[in-house]
């Protein structure tokens, strides 16, 4: 019985040490929210290529024609006209000789010239800087908008819920395009447009978030953590801030994506219908504007600006996919169904 029971506490002892070196090792092995965000961010093979191609873009862009006092290691300015070569036709080419093509050549004007003999490689990139700088500004300014009227109204409520939700629905009711090219032409005429009719469009693309935003708050507002912040006398503005807003940061990041996106667009939009940058600035859609009529005999002129706008607005569109199922991963499990479900074939039934 001695043996027995000396026995005993031995196995004990190592059945305990057992589990302490698993607790220790799952512990080691725990993941913060924001790397396990990450992580599925990464996976992400569509969202991870719209990020190689967008930071090409960007690139490309900024560094070939400078930006500012900066200058870039492309030759040609996009101010300066000269004669005409061949009809302003491209000199880019990608396809060999053997296969009947003009060889691999980037030339002296790959994208061509326009009518006056402007390099329209550097009036591309030109434009993509400024739709690039536009689209970021009106996310930054609609998102802070949208997610600092959304907090406020879903926090307290009431009456100052109901102010700001029908000052919301206001802008909402409003054409957006009809609202952004009134203001964007008084905004178009100051020597700052760019930065004028980002700020412009901002201010009337945050309805949505706010909405989005609204709802998160109401929801949080009510948990136990909000409580005893309040209980330990934390100030209105720490308790917005500190506690709610960051835990809608999936929602606001999400939104921002989705709202870079679509201020391109709206500008591409604006600057085609002439009502948003004017010149001697220069945007994609005002490039597209210029050009329009040359689209049957100089279709260069037109495909260019309006193939780089599609890539733009792609790539932050899959971005913004990629960050969706990153912080909401019920997103994936329900397209992945869905998929399932789509190409399933069905079951031929057996006889009895």
């Amino acid at each position: 019985m001695s043996n027995t029971n000396e026995k005993a506490p031995e196995n004990l002892t190592s059945i305990a040490e057992v589990e302490d070196a698993k607790l220790a090792a799952t512990t080691e092995q725990s993941k913060s929210q924001s790397r396990i965000v990450l992580e599925r961010f990464l996976r992400h093979k569509p969202a991870m290529v719209s990020a190689v191609v967008l930071v090409l873009v960007t690139l490309l862009a900024f560094t070939s024609i400078g930006f500012g006092p900066v200058p870039g290691w492309w030759k040609q300015s996009y101010l300066d006209a000269g004669s005409v070569v061949n009809g302003g036709k491209p000199t880019f080419s990608l396809l060999p000789t053997w296969l009947g093509g003009s060889g691999i050549a980037w030339g002296d004007h790959p994208f061509g010239q326009d009518s006056v003999g402007k390099d329209y490689f550097a009036l591309v990139m030109n434009g993509t800087q400024k739709s690039i700088i536009i689209g970021v500004v009106v996310g930054l300014v609609g998102t802070f908008l949208g997610a600092v009227i959304g907090a406020v109204a879903g926090y307290f409520r009431g009456w100052v819920d109901e102010v700001l939700m029908r000052i919301t629905d206001l802008f909402i009711v409003i054409p957006l395009l009809v609202l952004a090219a009134v203001l964007g032409q008084i905004a178009g005429r100051g020597s700052t447009s760019i930065i004028a009719l980002a700020v412009v469009l901002g201010l009337v693309t945050w309805t949505g978030l706010a909405r989005l935003v609204r709802g998160e708050i109401l929801s949080l507002r009510e948990r136990e953590y909000v409580s005893a912040a309040q209980a330990m006398g934390s100030r209105t503005s720490r308790v917005i801030f500190k506690h709610l807003l960051p835990n809608t940061i999936g929602v606001i990041v999400v939104n921002a994506t989705f709202a870079i996106a679509g201020a391109i667009l709206l500008e591409s939009s604006l600057s085609f219908l002439g009502f948003g940058v004017q010149q001697p600035e220069s945007s994609l859609g005002l490039l597209i504007s210029q050009y329009q009529n040359a689209f049957l005999t100089r279709p260069w002129l037109f495909w260019w600006p309006g193939m780089t706008i599609v890539v733009i607005a792609l790539a932050v569109n899959f971005l913004g996919d990629g960050l969706r199922d990153a912080f909401d991963p019920r997103q994936t499990g329900k397209r992945r169904r869905r998929r399932a479900g789509l190409f399933a074939m069905p079951t031929r039934k057996e006889k009895p």
